[in-house]
């Protein structure tokens, strides 16, 4: 039995909810688009078992945290403001951070921003933000003339929002699928451009998989039939921003104490981070601890393999005398 506690706290101007369970070290988990704090939904008590408080909340825009309507309110200040003061609510000076995606950067911009707020980062998929001296939403729009590219598809208000939110759950479905170990993602860019996310995405079989239920996938269908996808698209909307944002350190490592969990099916690590990019982490990270790779998962890992995503977590949270 589940033994988190939901709360919700007034930060940064927005309503947040966030999951919590535990006493000790706080460890907060971030999540991307389209998860929730539901993502973590394994790794929560195992973590908060071994000794740490664990602190799981939905992101700005996403689940039961509000989020503005326009995509300016989503670069890199207002995420980061979000963790900081998510912080300050919790009485923490600092937490060791762990995220996928858009979750993983949050936790890269606060590292960069504020390195005494972050004892280490735990990185799952996503090594680093990949160097371009062309602005994200720019190169989405280039590729898009070629083949489907869904942060093009995502970059115009409206569209996406009206055709996920028609059919939540066949878009949840296919999408949660084809990110998984069970499909190779980048052939949807095989799709010609024009072709709406839902299209480009694989028919998925029938649930129950052998990582999610039924039930488990209606969480998901139920939070977003609430709150919309508006919230999470805008991340995608304000991905130039934050490049902008970010060139303040651009050449500059992330100065905290850095793990990394890779899949060796993920459709990031090979379609979004260059040339083997594991190589390429000392260049973006003054401490890398340590890097595993696990076999027989894709992006969504933490859910395709949960027991040896949380034991390489802890293992690395057992090193805390090595970053406390």
């Amino acid at each position: 039995m589940a033994r988190w506690s939901h709360r919700y706290a007034r930060v940064n101007g927005l309503d947040v909810h966030y999951v919590e369970q535990g006493e000790g070290p706080l460890v907060v988990l971030l999540h991307g688009f389209p998860h929730l704090w539901f993502s973590w939904r394994h790794q929560i008590g195992p973590i908060a078992d071994a000794g740490f408080r664990v602190v799981a909340p939905d992101m700005r825009g996403m689940g039961g945290t509000s989020g503005p309507a326009g995509h300016r309110e989503y670069g890199v200040e207002h995420i980061v403001g979000d963790v900081a003061g998510l912080l300050d609510h919790l009485g923490a000076e600092r937490a060791v951070f762990s995220g996928l995606d858009f979750g993983l950067f949050a936790a890269y911009d606060l590292a960069h921003r504020h390195p005494e707020r972050v004892a280490a980062i735990i990185g799952l998929e996503n090594p680093f933000f990949t160097p371009s001296e062309e602005s994200p939403l720019t190169l989405a729009a280039r590729q898009a003339k070629r083949h489907f590219n869904h942060i093009h598809y995502f970059a115009e208000p409206g569209v996406a929002d009206r055709d996920l939110a028609a059919a939540p759950r066949e878009f949840l479905r296919r999408v949660f699928y084809a990110l998984s170990s069970d499909y190779h993602y980048l052939d949807v860019w095989r799709k010609p451009p024009g072709t709406t996310y839902i299209d480009a995405l694989p028919d998925a079989p029938p649930l129950p998989w052998r990582w999610m239920s039924d039930l488990e996938l209606e969480f998901y269908v139920d939070a977003y039939s609430r709150s919309g996808f508006t919230g999470g698209l805008n991340w995608y909307r304000a991905m130039d921003l934050s490049w902008e944002h970010r060139k303040a350190y651009a050449g500059r490592k992330n100065p905290v104490p850095f793990y990394f969990i890779g899949s060796e099916q993920d459709a990031d690590l090979e379609g979004w981070h260059g040339d083997d990019p594991l190589s390429k982490l000392h260049e973006h990270h003054e401490d890398v601890r340590d890097v595993r790779m696990l076999k027989d998962a894709g992006h969504m890992m933490q859910m395709e393999r949960p027991e040896e995503t949380t034991a390489t977590m802890l293992e690395f949270l057992g090193r805390s005398g090595e970053w406390a």
